[in-house]
């Protein structure tokens, strides 16, 4: 059978992006406290296709899913790039594996969920050599009313959310990550004039993260966004590791 999509291109026009993308697929992430935390990514997949390609083999990217099934962690999205870019004979690849990350909750609250969720994405890059992204969106929450009398469950306010993505020099924990923004946090909401009114601000707020992050010894590089959810709009505030 004639293989359609190794012919020959004539128009000499590269294609940057091609590929598949929400793949619902079972995945093992690390877990400080438990060794191993089993969740299910969105699974995007693509390569560059040179000009002189007619198409790409899009079958294969699933078969080389399909190949770490079980076995797919931090550790080997190498070895998936690697592959990705030998089969689909392509100059680079790229995965990004988006998925949500539980944590115990710990406010102790009987009316609060025991467990916390963290929407997080691992973007892998291989040209020449690996690029990895880990993103991490954690909550921003004002603090706990105090409940009077009888009623509905109390709400944790939700002031908004702070998305950091960082570049690694030496391994971090997811854990440990979410630690140092949830401290910083809890320290700029303590600052607050009166506690649980919505005095924090989103410049404020960017600057100390930012700063934890500038003193974290494991990160290389980071970006940093805090946006303050309102009705209808939202306000936000950006840094990275440049600025």
């Amino acid at each position: 059978m004639k293989d359609i999509q190794n012919q020959e291109d004539h128009r000499r026009i590269n294609i940057k992006k091609v590929g598949v993308k929400t793949i619902s697929y079972p995945v093992t992430v690390l877990d400080k406290a438990r060794s191993k935390q089993h969740t299910v990514a969105s699974v995007n997949m693509y390569v560059n296709l040179p000009h002189h390609f007619k198409g790409t083999h899009m079958s294969r990217f699933v078969e080389i899913l399909n190949r770490f099934h079980g076995a797919i962690d931090i550790g080997k999205f190498h070895d998936i790039l690697a592959e990705m870019k030998t089969k689909l004979e392509a100059e680079a690849a790229h995965i990004e594996m988006s998925f949500a990350y539980f944590l115990a909750n710990k406010l102790g609250d009987p009316e609060t969920l025991k467990s916390r969720r963290y929407e997080c994405c691992m973007h892998g890059s291989l040209e020449v050599v690996d690029d990895l992204e880990f993103r991490i969106e954690v909550p921003v929450s004002l603090a706990l009313a105090k409940k009077t009398g009888q009623g509905l469950p109390r709400s944790l306010g939700h002031w908004g959310r702070a998305v950091v993505a960082v570049k690694f020099k030496n391994f971090i924990w997811i854990e440990d990550l979410i630690a140092l923004v949830e401290t910083v946090i809890e320290g700029e909401r303590n600052m607050a004039p009166i506690q649980g009114e919505n005095s924090m601000s989103v410049e404020s707020l960017t600057r100390r993260i930012a700063g934890s992050l500038r003193e974290e010894e494991a990160i290389k590089e980071f970006s940093v966004k805090v946006e303050n959810l309102a009705e209808g709009y939202s306000t936000f505030a950006t840094m990275d590791s440049y600025s």
